[in-house]
């Protein structure tokens, strides 16, 4: 099953990335989302942490949206669905495969929105930057496992495009305040309290969402328009 999923992403990267056009939509809208943003602040104003921790976080939301929607349109662009679904691999792999290829795509766009948030918001680095990336990656495999599940529900129509934001979005907010919480820590250099515990809801709604994927891909990416 890995061996087919890696296939997938493979498949997906090389795609996404001849074409260009779904990771460019995304790194356009989040590049625009920080520097809109930072049009807010007075000349010589310093943002604080926890305020640019939550406009990168916002950043990558819209991203992953977007990265999902051209992974999933992917297939339907040449009716291949159902061709995925004929392959003797299990059907999960399609799931794991299609997050695998987001958390390079939405690493990639984080990359540059990162480098953005610093230098449009006045935010520096601190000691405590390990922390942040640790979390960074708890979040993300959050984003990319619930994005991977939902992406499905916008494969088919044009119309149910919609859909991925309208039910992500709420899901997504337990997570996107542990990772503004603590994401402000490599920002200002101060643990905040409570670290423990917004660790704890990070883990577990990446478990939550990981058996979620694994049990109900299936029947979302194989039903019926």
């Amino acid at each position: 099953m890995l061996k087919a999923a890696v296939s997938i992403a493979a498949k997906d990267l090389k795609l996404v990335l001849a074409r260009g056009t779904g990771l460019i939509q995304a790194l356009l809208l989040g590049l625009l989302l920080i520097f809109v943003f930072s049009l807010s602040q007075q000349i010589g104003e310093k943002m604080s942490a926890q305020a640019a921790a939550a406009i990168f976080w916002l950043a990558s939301v819209f991203c992953q949206v977007l990265v999902f929607n051209t992974l999933f349109s992917l297939e339907e662009q040449n009716g291949a669905r159902f061709g995925l679904l004929l392959s003797p691999a299990p059907v999960q792999a399609i799931w794991i495969g299609k997050a695998l290829g987001g958390f390079a795509l939405l690493l990639c766009a984080q990359a540059v929105f990162l480098p953005a948030t610093i230098v449009f918001l006045g935010q520096s680095v601190s000691d405590l930057w390990h922390i942040g990336l640790a979390m960074l990656l708890a979040i993300d495999l959050g984003l990319i496992l619930l994005g991977a599940l939902l992406g499905a529900l916008s494969q088919g129509q044009a119309a149910k495009e919609s859909l991925l934001s309208i039910i992500l979005f709420p899901l997504l907010i337990p997570i996107l305040l542990a990772g503004v919480r603590v994401g402000s820590a490599a920002f200002s250099g101060i643990i905040p309290e409570g670290f423990g515990d917004w660790l704890g809801i990070a883990c577990a709604f990446d478990a939550l969402f990981g058996a979620a994927g694994l049990l109900l891909f299936g029947y979302i990416y194989s039903g019926e328009e």
